[in-house]
């Protein structure tokens, strides 16, 4: 399935080339279809992950009620209004109602979501929505800051501009000590 995606994929490339007006069949460009086919289907590998395999049963016991922050999860997608990749980091915090997430679960939610044609609103929501979902948390904290290459190359061409959304569910969004703790500790 994969090797035939790749086989689609290097085709459309190669009619872009094209299009585009190169000549696809230049020294430097013989193998750029395929290594850009290749490049999506991994920037896009997303679709594939199942977000229970990724889990794989790393939610394990706990009296802890503390919040648990992890911050500073790079990330990288492409914006899916025009194909083009916007980076940055995560920052996600919960507290735990008798349930933590084994520590790299929480970075792999986070690429499996971004490594689809996404907006970063979206994103954030589905990051959150999935810790709570896996931990029954008592709330959680996304933060996502972020710089876009179709604002930056392209449009306004607003080189420092950094986009920063969130979602917060649960305490995070019932209780301002709490969200504010969130903030504070992530330096927001």
């Amino acid at each position: 399935m994969e090797e035939k995606k790749i086989e689609n994929l290097t085709e459309l490339f190669e009619k872009a080339l094209t299009m585009l007006g190169e000549n696809k069949d230049r020294e430097g460009l013989l193998k750029t279809p395929k290594r850009a086919a290749e490049a999506y289907s991994f920037l896009t590998k997303g679709y594939n992950e199942d977000i229970d395999k990724i889990i794989n049963g790393a939610v394990f016991s706990t009296d802890n009620d503390d919040m648990v922050i992890v911050k500073n999860i790079e990330l990288y997608s492409l914006c899916e209004h025009h194909l083009l990749p916007f980076f940055g980091k995560c920052h996600v915090a919960y507290i735990p109602n008798g349930k933590v997430l084994g520590l790299s679960k929480i970075a792999r939610i986070a690429d499996a979501y971004s490594r689809r044609l996404q907006i970063q609103e979206n994103l954030a929501r589905q990051i959150a929505e999935t810790v709570m979902k896996y931990t029954s948390a008592e709330g959680v904290g996304v933060v996502i800051e972020a710089q876009h290459l179709c604002m930056m190359m392209r449009g306004v061409e607003k080189q420092n501009s950094v986009m920063t959304t969130s979602c917060m569910l649960g305490s995070f969004r019932d209780d301002s000590a709490t969200r504010s703790e969130f903030l504070s500790l992530i330096g927001k």
